[in-house]
Formats: C-alpha cells, structure tokens, sequence
C-alpha cells in the first residue's frame, strides 16, 4: 500500500475517533451550581439535570461502573460536589451521618432512586402485553359466589381450572391489540389488571376469594400468575438505547403526551431493549412541496395535483429536518413492546413519533 493511502486510512481513523470522543464528552449545564445537598424527595435524574445538559448520563458523572450493581447508593444529607478527574466533571460525595448524643451512628432514609417510582408503581403490576393466542387459553373467570355480575374485594369467583391450593393469580382484562405501524403485524395484546387474589379451593373449577380490586371482575375475564419481577430496582442506569422504533401508543389513550407520562413503544426485549434504554423523541419533518411556480407549498396548503408531484417524483418534494420533542426512559419490557416514562419534555409527543438513540452533538438537543 503506498505512502498517501495509508495517510488517508490514519486521517479517517483519527477524524472517526475524535468524534467519537467529543460525543462522549459530558456537557455541563450553563449556571451549575458548584455543590448540592441531598433532600429527601430528590431523585438521580433531577439532581443531574442541576449539572448536566443531558442529566440521563448521571452514571458518567458519577463515574459508575456499569458492571456493578448499585455503585452508588446516594441519601438525603449527603453533600455532592463537582470535581474535574483527568479533565471531566465527576461528583463526588461526602456521606452525610448523625449521631445520637452517645456517638452512635443514627440511620438516615432510602436511598436516593433514579426516578419517581411513585409514577411507574402501578404499571410495573397493573399493565402487560402479552401474546393475544397466548391469553385465550388461560384459566377463564366463570362467575363468583354473589349473584351478582360484578365482584370485588372478598368475593370468591369460579376460575376454570385447577389452579394450585395458595397461590395467588391477577385477574386481567383484555385492553388494545398492538400493531406495528407500517407492517401490520401484531406485537401484542395489552391486558389490564382488575383484581388480585388467591386459591382457597383447588379443582376442575376453582375458588379464588378477591384480596383487592381495582375495577370490578366479570365473567370472562382471565388469571395469571403474579409476576415475580413486578418490582424494579430503584437504581437502575439509564444507557442510550441503540435499536430505533415508534412510539407506539399512550397509557391513557390520548393524543397528546408530555412531561412524566407513561407510553407504549413498538420495541421490546426481541429487538435488544433493556430497562433504563433512554431514546429521543422526534417528529418528523413535512415534506414541502414545490409548484409550476417554483414555489414552496406547504402539506396543508396542497392540491390534489401538488400531492400527485410529490408522490411521483422525489424532486419535486423537500423534507424538513425532523422536529425535536423530548427523551424517554424504558421502565418495563415485554417480548415487542416496551413501557417508558417521558422525563424530558419540549414540545407534545405523539403517537408514530419517532424513537432514536440519544446524540449530544443535535444542535436541536
């Protein structure tokens, strides 16, 4: 190989490299404040957004390892000051600790979570997506004790089948098929928890006496085991996600979703997304079409003819760059789609939006 091309080769290597290094640089938010006092109520995310432009990084700023569960266990009092190590920010934190008259150490209270959990509790048991086909051949509610339709806590309902002397089920409803957008395929039925309660009598029809009710029970509706990983940990890290999707629908079905709302994405644990996968949000950009008159027309000013021109050729239509809207954080993956909390907020984020990783180097971020 010969002297310039192999300059060439090192130049590309290096421009390659170095931007990959400025992505990696942490970015501190204009006006930080130099240290900052634990209070109870705060969470990882908030106390980074205090330092960071892009406060889903915390585990840099901290410098956490990933490879270690709970690195970094923060409380309310601890003091947390802003160092530079080998030229990049890093908080460092002085534990704060009481003592009784006596010098005995006094325990202080929860660790700091990454996230309100009060936000995404109920979803972490209430809401599943499973397989539609899957679900049709679970053991079936028939009826209950009480004559009514209707059943709630301390009703007993039949179940249809011989479910196991103690153990306790969830009663789910069917909620809304999922499908993917552009494909048509199903990726999965949402089911909604009404009930939960246990086994008091085991046999072809079995006894389940409701523990507590959320909605009402009917006829119908079906039992699953309790998840055993209903519960989160508190401490997991945030990572940019890497596999790009959709959003895919809102918890409540509105239009419009904004800060600390919960949504549904068209990606889960088949496509590689793990809890703590943050994406960003985006809308994408309309297509201006341009007339006879070499004029731009916009999507809702267009004729029939200005929509063939843009259909036929390519030439004759310009995207606009995709609309920034906001970052979401995955909290809970099923085997097609996902559940994330939306912790960045800049403009309403709809359904179809669009899902990418995380780049600090967008101007629009």
């Amino acid at each position: 190989m010969d002297t310039p091309m192999k300059r060439l080769i090192l130049l590309g290597l290096m421009i390659f490299s170095s931007s990959f290094v400025v992505a990696d640089t942490l970015t501190l938010k204009s006006g930080h404040p130099d240290s900052y006092v634990v209070k109870k109520g705060d969470t990882l995310w908030d106390i980074s957004a205090q330092f960071l432009k892009d406060p889903w990084r915390w585990p840099k700023l901290w410098g956490a390892n990933p490879q270690i569960a709970n690195p970094h266990l923060i409380y309310p009092g601890d003091r947390l000051t802003l160092v530079f190590i080998d030229g990049e920010p890093r908080l460092v934190v002085k534990p704060h600790v009481r003592k009784s008259p006596e010098g005995r150490v006094l325990p202080k209270g929860g660790a700091i979570p990454a996230v309100d959990l009060s936000l995404i509790q109920p979803y972490l048991v209430q809401n599943r997506v499973v397989d539609g086909e899957w679900f049709d051949k679970q053991p079936m509610v028939m009826g209950g004790e009480s004559e009514s339709r209707h059943h709630v806590t301390d009703d007993v309902i039949y179940v249809q089948g011989e479910l196991t002397l103690g153990d306790k089920f969830g009663v789910y409803a069917k909620g809304r098929q999922f499908e993917d957008a552009e494909s048509g395929d199903a990726l999965g039925l949402e089911v909604i928890l009404t009930a939960s309660g246990r086994v008091i009598e085991s046999g072809p029809v079995s006894k389940v006496q409701l523990l507590s009710n959320m909605r009402e029970t009917k006829a119908g509706y079906r039992v699953l085991p309790i998840e055993d990983d209903s519960l989160m940990s508190a401490y997991f890290m945030p990572k940019a996600a890497t596999t790009p999707g959709k959003v895919l629908a809102s918890d409540k079905g509105v239009r419009e979703m904004g800060k600390l709302d919960v949504v549904y994405i068209d990606r889960g644990s088949q496509d590689g997304v793990e809890p703590g996968h943050v994406f960003s949000i985006f809308r994408d950009g309309v297509e201006v079409v341009i007339d006879g008159d070499g004029q731009p027309v916009q999507p809702e000013d267009r004729s029939t003819y200005e929509e063939l021109l843009a259909n036929i050729s390519s030439d004759n239509a310009v995207k606009m760059p995709d609309i920034y809207r906001g970052k979401v954080m995955v909290f809970k993956v099923f085997d097609r789609v996902s559940m994330g909390l939306i912790l960045i907020n800049e403009k309403p984020v709809r359904v179809h939006d669009k899902l990418l990783q995380p780049d600090t180097l967008l101007a629009s971020e």
